[in-house]
């Protein structure tokens, strides 16, 4: 049986991918990692990381063509902010009996392959507090209402950046029906913040994977992960999430852009640049933003407390 560790990437998120390497290989040298092109401007990213980390570009691009022209027959080009998303599905095809998906907008703590070992009892891992934000993001109430799912079901929601599964488990037709089917109700999804793959795909888990277990429900709780959780600490170059008394699996900046000045900038930056044979990130601080902005941010900042909080 092999395990392993699939990223979605394009030259464009380039620093991203290596801060998540420099992470992922801190504290792993051996688990093999494969990438799936974002689109067709992989080239640079590509060699960089093969050459640094060892990672493979995933073999059957074909299938990965394949899935975007029907996600574009089923659903047209413009129903999704990012639908290139969904090529992270290539996952379900790929080499690894046992997988772990990572968005690139994310760095590690720990040797995070050993979540795999959680499915030795379930068919689909999570991490997150997804669901403590209610069917946001994800589903419309019309799913509730008409009884699609249940309130137990919508429990079971998770962000897209971070879960683990089995080949074959979900089959390309599996996939192709699953947008047919979402396509008929797109009444039942919320796009209201652009979000893209999300929604389609957490209506795939919910209808075709009932063995799954989010990783925050173990026991003796966990920490959380989202880096717009204002009350992380910071221990040398992990945090701690005080709330649980627990050192952080991963750090997400789901939503969040990655610069100077943002949430946990010192935590990223020094994984960025843990490779002394790589140039340093070169990314600058934003442009001052004027009051009007910076009023819409606080309150912004303060609705994304309320909501962790809950």
């Amino acid at each position: 049986m092999t395990r392993g560790i699939y990223i979605i990437a394009n030259d464009k998120v380039t620093d991203h991918a290596i801060a998540l390497l420099n992470s992922i290989r801190l504290h792993d040298t051996d688990t093999p990692i494969v990438m799936i092109p974002y689109d067709e401007n992989y080239h640079g990213i590509a060699e960089t990381l093969k050459t640094h980390y060892g990672v493979e570009v995933y073999e059957d691009l074909d299938f990965i063509d394949r899935l975007s022209n029907k996600l574009h027959e089923t659903f047209g080009g413009k129903f999704f902010a990012r639908p290139n998303q969904f090529r992270k599905q290539a996952c379900w095809f790929g080499p690894f009996d046992e997988f772990i998906y990572i968005d690139t907008d994310i760095v590690v703590f720990e040797k995070i392959s050993d979540n795999l070992n959680y499915l030795q009892s379930t068919d689909f891992i999570c991490c997150d507090y997804q669901h403590l934000g209610g069917i946001t993001n994800v589903f419309t109430p019309q799913v509730l209402e008409q009884k699609v799912f249940s309130e137990s079901e919508v429990k079971d929601i998770f962000n897209g950046g971070f879960w683990g599964s089995k080949k074959n488990l979900i089959s390309e037709n599996d996939l192709y029906n699953t947008f047919a089917e979402c396509a008929a109700h797109p009444e039942f999804f919320d796009f209201s913040q652009k979000t893209s793959d999300q929604p389609i795909i957490n209506y795939m888990l919910l209808k075709r994977i009932p063995n799954r277990f989010n990783i925050v429900r173990r026991e003796g709780k966990a920490p959380g992960n989202w880096a717009g959780t204002p009350h992380f600490e910071k221990q040398g170059n992990i945090l701690i999430d005080p709330t649980v008394s627990q050192q952080l699996q991963y750090l997400h900046w789901a939503g969040i852009r990655i610069e100077p000045g943002c949430p946990y900038w010192e935590i990223w930056e020094h994984y960025r640049n843990l490779n002394s044979a790589l140039p340093p990130a070169n990314i600058s601080a934003p442009a001052k933003k004027n009051q009007l902005q910076q009023n819409f941010e606080a309150l912004k900042n303060q609705l994304r407390q309320i909501k962790v909080k809950q």
